[in-house]
């Protein structure tokens, strides 16, 4: 099961360029808030059908020489379609030569237009098949399935609930397919929104042990006045709408945009500052023996606990992977980080 995935940067794994790996290469390396936590090199749509074939070469030439000194974690996107054979066949070819080439480097696949429950099935099927043909234990490959068919749509709970037991680890996204296999209409320039999908997708998630990760926003420039610039305000309101309904994660198609989302799913100082002394509070009044423990004017029961140490766990699992995140958030507060590593989240 994965730890942390604030963002799930898509990267085309080959462009029309010099270097065809410009932007595999350029994620691979990136740092500070810029890094994701899942890059995903992108073998489909990302990647024009004649490249197909050198984006996968890129990857497998790729992620030796750069993964293990990657922080986050490496998650391809094959091609597949529940009603495509020839992409799950072409699917089928990525994962086994992923799995035989580059397996030790990377955490899981990630299959996108996925139908049914028997379709995610056949996909697990293929990742146990290579993995027994090139000698790795049954669950050392994960799996994401991009939400983006209405037959997956259909089935979400029961994907979930296969998720719960086996090698399914994230639900994604994918509002553009939705939109279109649904008939949706873009009207004033805007596609339907899908809230309720995403209130069911973080349910489901939650409920089976899961990570949901949200849709990618395309609005990346903006124009006023004669003037395009980056959609900064546009992409931020679309993660915050996902982070209020429990997504863990947004898609970013941009490192502007995986800055913002590695931030807007962060705690901020003020919230971890809030938490980190209401935790230290509890302990101290549990110390001294009193029975009913009130702080600051709140009566502290074990689930208002569990929120205050949801908090500090969040932190502490960033600045397991991205301690460069973590030290630039908090240094505003000398001694707030340590605090929150530090601090006794027992309940009893």
């Amino acid at each position: 099961m994965t730890d942390i995935a604030r963002t799930f940067q898509t990267a085309p794994a080959a462009v029309p360029r010099d270097n065809t790996a410009k932007y595999l290469d350029s994620a691979l390396d990136s740092e500070g808030f810029a890094c994701p936590d899942w890059l995903v090199p992108d073998l489909e749509d990302g990647t024009a059908p004649d490249m197909k074939a050198e984006a996968l070469a890129n990857v497998v030439d790729r992620l030796p020489e750069h993964a293990d000194a990657f922080p986050g974690e490496i998650w391809p996107r094959v091609q597949w379609a529940y009603d495509d054979a020839t992409a799950r066949e072409q699917g089928r070819e990525e994962i086994r030569t992923l799995v035989d080439e580059v397996g030790e480097h990377v955490d899981g696949v990630v299959v996108p237009k996925v139908g049914r429950l028997e379709d995610v099935k056949e996909a697990a099927g293929v990742v146990a098949d290579a993995e027994r043909e090139f000698g790795f234990e049954d669950g050392a490959i994960g799996m994401a399935v991009i939400v983006e068919t209405a037959a997956a749509k259909s089935d979400l709970r029961e994907i979930s609930l296969f998720g719960a037991n086996s090698r399914l680890d994230a639900l994604v996204f994918g509002p553009v397919d939705y939109t279109a296999e649904l008939g949706g209409r873009e009207l004033d320039g805007e596609r339907p929104r899908w809230d309720g999908l995403l209130e069911d997708l973080s349910n489901e998630a939650s409920a089976n042990d899961l990570v949901a990760i949200g849709g990618p926003f395309d609005r990346l420039f903006t124009e006023r006045a004669g003037v395009t610039f980056y959609n900064g305000d546009g992409y931020a309101d679309h993660v915050e709408r996902e982070a209020r309904v429990g997504l863990d994660g947004s898609w970013s198609l941009y490192p502007k945009q995986t800055i913002q989302a590695n931030r807007i799913h962060m705690p901020t100082s003020d919230e971890l500052a809030r938490d980190v002394r209401k935790i230290e509070a509890f302990q101290e009044a549990k110390s001294e023996g009193t029975g009913a423990v009130t702080v600051e004017g709140q009566m502290v029961d074990e689930a208002t606990f569990k929120n205050f140490v949801n908090t500090v766990e969040t932190v502490r699992t960033i600045d397991e992977r991205h301690p460069d995140q973590t030290a630039e958030a908090y240094d505003d507060d000398d001694d707030l980080l340590e605090r929150a590593l530090t601090v006794d989240t027992t309940w009893d």
